[in-house]
């Protein structure tokens, strides 16, 4: 047997998460070549290196905060935040929704400093999944979490869409924008998304640093703006409204007792803060990827939350009437309102800068949902995979995956024909299929592994589990929740219903038909080529031969003694590639 071996070094694959042996052809070994600790931490879970990693902590914090586009989001999410429990919801309610989205941000970024790949929540179902269950924990996984992704970007446009139409209502009344215009703006914004995201890493990260920045300058100068330029005093009301109210008053806006309406109001709240898994997909992109990448995790939900907190506050104590927000000719909810409490000057600075801000946020979603399509058919999750997971050798970006996003998403934008309701839909879809792909595997880790998980250099300690479960538990409760429709009997016609259980819930009915019927016999979970101890189980590593039992939920048995003893001979031993 033809062998070289791997001096040991400060760093080695050995001394990563993972003991293995890596077969010649799986990660490529050039004796010219030093691997550095990223490319180790990658090849310790099985992929090479494919792209350059020219993100740093805070382009990635950048990406995702642009993501998250608070400002944007909160505009576009207006209709449901406010209108289904109004200022209550907004204040007190938005409190009691970040503590579970915090949990979940949290559990989160410890998987993704124990497995910092481009697959993320799709790679850790696979790992953490009990024996012979990791293949389907992974599809259920992934398409979960490709769906919450690919219908990010357009809905993100359609809001930008409608509030550039609602400008030029404002300034011409007598204009009524029409379902057509709509859809053909929205298209458009796709197309040049579609474009810029195929441009080089490089030019991505500097694009969305400037998008980032934008996001939060703009987002401060509104927090500052609207209390500072409302005229509500000339319009005969009082400045501010007053606190008893803002804080004590639920808005009627669904046929449910008050307490259901405000946990119906948290979709605006769950959808805004969505963008944070984007780390966890450009970890293979991130210099020092496992402690980064969970760091800005955490960076932009806590800062999300903290600053668009602030923005409800501002927003609930100004707005003069809800019903009129909600119900205005404008078309756009956001826009409505600050018609209410601002000059029109101001209104339209307002609106410029927040339609600014959510070109940035679309097109940080195009690029996010890009890598996870690219992750996805990589290991042959889509038909055609291999058309959507090759790489361009010009940019060093998925391209492929960019544009068939773009197209994906165009067509869910048809959805807008059907209707404010129907194209609500996509924002309901957005949240409940993301929140399911991030609590999979935080489920699988919490209440399937325990103690036994191998964690990375960022994690939670002996807070882990505790976390996990109010992660899980926040998410299996809001699900059935952001499912009801406001208004049930009689009223409950075609246009009033919540189309989400439909549009989410026959995608991810096909996948899993598909599952039973055919994938299960071929898809095995991610493709990788060494043994995972992150669960204590020992695969057959001995020098000199390649690792056994190396597939996702392998059936191998758990031997809680020998995982420390492999963790030693890991340490010990040089690597040898085949």
């Amino acid at each position: 047997m033809a062998s070289k071996i791997l001096s040991r070094r400060k760093h080695s694959v050995a001394e990563e998460p993972v003991t293995s042996v890596l077969p010649d052809g799986d990660v490529p070994y050039d004796p010219n070549h030093e691997f550095d600790a990223d490319e180790e931490v990658l090849a310790a879970l099985g992929y090479k290196s494919e792209f350059k990693r020219e993100f740093s902590l805070f382009t990635t914090f950048c990406v995702s905060f642009a993501v998250l586009g608070l400002l944007p989001s909160f505009a576009s999410t207006l209709y449901y935040g406010m209108g289904y429990a109004g200022t209550a919801g907004m204040t007190w309610g938005w409190l009691v929704a970040m503590v579970g989205i915090q949990c979940v941000a949290m559990s989160m970024a410890e998987l993704c400093s124990s497995m910092p790949t481009s697959g993320g929540l799709y790679y850790a179902s696979a790992v953490l999944a009990p024996p012979g269950w990791g293949p389907f924990a992974a599809w259920i996984t992934g398409w979960s979490n490709w769906i919450g992704q690919v219908t990010a970007a357009p809905s993100v446009n359609y809001g930008v869409a409608g509030m550039i139409l609602a400008s030029a209502s404002i300034q011409n009344p007598d204009y009524v924008p029409t379902n057509y215009q709509t859809f053909l703006l929205t298209a458009f914004i796709m197309l040049i998304h579609g474009v810029m995201s195929s441009f080089p890493t490089k030019w991505l990260a500097q694009i969305n640093s400037v998008g980032s920045t934008f996001n939060f300058v703009v987002l401060v100068i509104v927090l500052i703006l609207i209390p500072a330029a409302t005229d509500r005093e000339s319009r005969g009301l009082s400045r501010f409204t007053s606190s008893s109210e803002v804080w004590g008053t639920i808005y009627e806006g669904t046929v449910f007792p008050p307490g259901i309406s405000v946990l119906m109001s948290f979709i605006g709240v769950i959808w805004t803060m969505s963008g944070y898994d984007s780390p966890f997909h450009l970890a293979e992109e991130c210099s020092n990827a496992n402690i980064a990448s969970p760091r800005a995790i955490v960076l932009t939900s806590g800062v999300g939350g903290l600053f668009g907190w602030f923005l409800q506050l501002v927003v609930a104590y100004t707005v003069v009437d809800i019903t009129e927000a909600l119900e205005s000719d404008v078309g756009q909810p956001f826009a409505a309102y600050l018609m209410q409490c601002m000059p029109q000057k101001i209104v339209m600075a307002i609106l410029s800068l927040t339609i600014i801000a959510g070109f940035f946020m679309g097109q940080g979603c195009m690029i996010a949902a890009s890598r996870v399509t690219f992750a996805y058919a990589r290991d042959d999750c889509f038909p055609l995979s291999k058309f959507w997971k090759k790489v361009n050798h010009t940019t060093q970006t998925p391209v492929n995956a960019v544009w068939f996003n773009c197209v994906i998403g165009i067509i869910c934008n048809l959805l807008i024909f059907g209707g404010e309701i129907a194209i609500g839909a996509l924002f309901s879809i957005g949240a409940i299929a993301a929140f399911i792909a991030f609590t999979t595997p935080i489920f699988i880790r919490v209440f399937f592994v325990g103690n036994r998980f191998r964690p990375g250099p960022w994690n939670l300690g002996k807070f882990s589990i505790p976390i996990g479960v109010v992660a899980s538990g926040f998410v299996a409760l809001m699900v059935p929740i952001l499912c009801l429709p406001s208004v049930t009997g009689s009223d409950l016609t075609p246009d009033m219903m919540n189309w989400t259980c439909l549009v989410y819930g026959a995608p991810m009915l096909g996948a899993i038909i598909w599952w039973f019927v055919d994938a299960r016999k071929w898809f095995k979970g991610p493709k990788v080529n060494v043994e995972h101890l992150m669960l204590g189980r020992a695969g057959n590593v001995v020098e000199g031969e390649e690792a056994k039992g190396n597939e996702s939920g392998s059936d191998t048995a758990p031997d809680p003694d020998s995982k420390k003893g492999l963790e030693a001979e890991a340490q010990d031993a040089p690597v040898e590639v085949k």
